[in-house]
């Protein structure tokens, strides 16, 4: 081989070349390095040395922890955030769960209360069915002989229309007709409906 010249085989693996990052904290760490210009070889292959002590490429690998450290510290962070944030989903969903307990009580009170209900509107209609059966219909009675007062019009009519003495006498609760009485007078009157109080 002539003198003079060099393979690269003589002087070794070229330098791999750093990535943006690791140009930022090699410039940080050793400020009197261009961290774009290629490491210069000298004598046998051994890299130039920076601040007497450190190389480039260690520099470059401490730069490599240093980032992975902080990323570390990021990613601790953030799951602190996201654990804070699901003990709030937690609290939430304790609070909802309360919530529908209580509804569901209050829904099984409801139930209840249905029942009680229904309970108290059969027994409403079954006395109205027997107070219905309390009424009588008088039918042909001329309007507005009643005068102002029905129901003794009644005790002293119905007497004498079946020519009998209640003992004891009769007793009404109410009485009407089922519609206004007629201005013209004509047509036949409208009927009487009364409630016996006893009969």
């Amino acid at each position: 081989m002539p003198r003079g010249k060099t393979t690269g085989k003589a002087l070794g693996k070229p330098a791999r070349q750093l990535l943006f990052s690791e140009a930022l904290c090699l410039q940080k760490h050793s400020p009197g390095v261009d961290p774009l210009t290629p490491t210069h070889q000298h004598g046998r292959g051994h890299a130039r040395r920076v601040n007497g002590s450190n190389t480039a490429g260690d520099i470059a690998v401490g730069c490599q922890l240093e980032g992975m450290d902080n990323a570390m510290v990021a990613l601790t962070a953030e799951t602190r955030s996201m654990r804070l944030e699901i003990a709030g989903f937690q609290s939430q969903i304790s609070g909802l769960d309360h919530r529908v307990t209580t509804v569901e009580t209050q829904a099984a009170s409801w139930a209840d209360r249905d029942q009680e209900l229904l309970h108290l509107h059969s027994r409403l209609s079954d006395r109205e069915d027997r107070s219905r059966r309390n009424n009588i219909r008088l039918l042909g009675i001329p309007e507005g002989i009643e005068g102002t007062d029905i129901l003794s019009y009644l005790r002293d009519m119905l007497p004498k229309l079946t020519n009998s003495t209640f003992d004891p006498p009769l007793e009404f609760q109410r009485a009407h007709r089922l519609s206004p009485k007629r201005q013209d007078g004509k047509g036949r009157p409208h009927p009487i409906i009364a409630c016996m109080l006893r009969h």
